[in-house]
């Protein structure tokens, strides 16, 4: 995310919280009942966002993670399209005495 997109999304918050404000007294409420909702308002919004944060974190879905295993995956496919088809049956010859030793 760019610096603009953090400034402009901290931007639409703040006015999305003028704007609760602003409702909230015209549906009736006093200035100090309104200015209490919308900050409950905000506030929830912002404990949603920081489980919906927290669960990535935990499920480690984060963006970094996810770059980096995209990364290591590639590097494999790049290595297994360099090696020879002799060098490929190793491998695999390898991976199954392994899974038999594993196994047994």
């Amino acid at each position: 995310m760019r610096r603009v997109d953090v400034i402009l999304i901290g931007i639409a918050i703040f006015a999305g919280g003028g704007l609760a404000y602003w409702f909230l007294q015209l549906a009736g409420l006093d200035s100090v009942k309104a200015g209490i909702w919308s900050q409950v308002v905000l506030v929830g919004g912002l404990i949603g966002w920081l489980l919906t944060y927290l669960f990535r974190v935990g499920t480690k879905r984060m963006t970094y993670n996810q770059q980096l295993q995209d990364y290591e995956d590639a590097v494999l496919q790049k290595k297994l399209e360099e090696m020879t088809p002799e060098e490929i049956e190793r491998l695999q010859a390898e991976i199954e005495r392994e899974r038999k030793n594993d196994e047994g």
